[in-house]
């Protein structure tokens, strides 16, 4: 019972992953996860670890998920597109992502506001003021402490893309069927962002092997938010 308090009066951690598409921010987010269970700040007790993804994460917001990625909103234009996303993502914030943080764990979320911003702003010509206040009121004060971005050229992306949907026996999403100039400004965008906001942004070289991405992710968060990580051998 005792460990079970002091494991409760940590506060909690929102660490988000954004990048373009065939990034590999779900094989990353589950690496690190599994990292983070494994032991993190040397406190008594386990440490929660939960992840999840946007657009999605709730089941309302798994739905407006679906219809998105289906294309169903893309006659209506990229800014019926930021709405969609801001309904999902303020049930997401509700429902899973704000809970979890007021009980002390860390969240893991595979793309979050950064993602509208460079999708539906600097990809789709949404004005960056209109997106702005309607991060606002949205997110509000919950900003993520630490924004681990996904950078690779766009073909290489892509081409990851593409087999991981033949694997699946499926085809491209709403987003991976853009044309490659659409894909280009998503990296511009994100690259940009990172230069912008660099105490809260750090562009991981996601063209690497899983493993060695894997690594430059859990010694940026060690250097990032020791806290999470203190007293853990491997930490570096």
């Amino acid at each position: 019972m005792a460990a079970a308090r002091v494991a409760s009066r940590r506060p909690g951690c929102f660490i988000t992953f954004e990048g373009g598409e065939g990034a590999g921010k779900s094989t990353q987010i589950a690496r690190l996860a599994a990292w983070l269970r494994a032991g993190t700040d040397g406190l008594p007790g386990p440490r929660e670890v939960v992840t999840t993804r946007e657009p999605g994460g709730s089941p309302r917001a798994e739905r407006i998920r679906a219809a998105v990625l289906s294309g169903v909103a893309k006659p209506h234009g990229p800014f019926a597109e930021a709405l969609m996303f801001a309904a999902a993502r303020l049930d997401h914030l509700a429902t899973l992502i704000r809970p979890g943080l007021a009980r002390g764990a860390i969240v893991l979320c595979d793309r979050f506001s950064d993602s509208t911003r460079a999708y539906q702003g600097a990809a789709g010509g949404v004005d960056e003021a209109t997106l702005a206040a309607l991060e606002r009121v949205v997110v509000g004060a919950t900003r993520p402490d630490l924004t681990l971005i996904l950078d690779l050229p766009p073909e290489t992306g892509l081409t990851r893309a593409r087999q991981r949907d033949r694997a699946a026996a499926r085809g491209p999403d709403r987003f991976e069927a853009e044309a490659l100039g659409f894909h280009e400004r998503l990296r511009a965008a994100f690259l940009a962002i990172a230069a912008a906001e660099p105490a809260r942004c750090a562009v991981i070289d996601a063209r690497e092997a899983p493993d060695r991405v894997a690594q430059a992710i859990r010694s940026t968060v060690a250097a990032r938010l020791p806290q999470l990580v203190r007293d853990r051998p491997d930490a570096a």
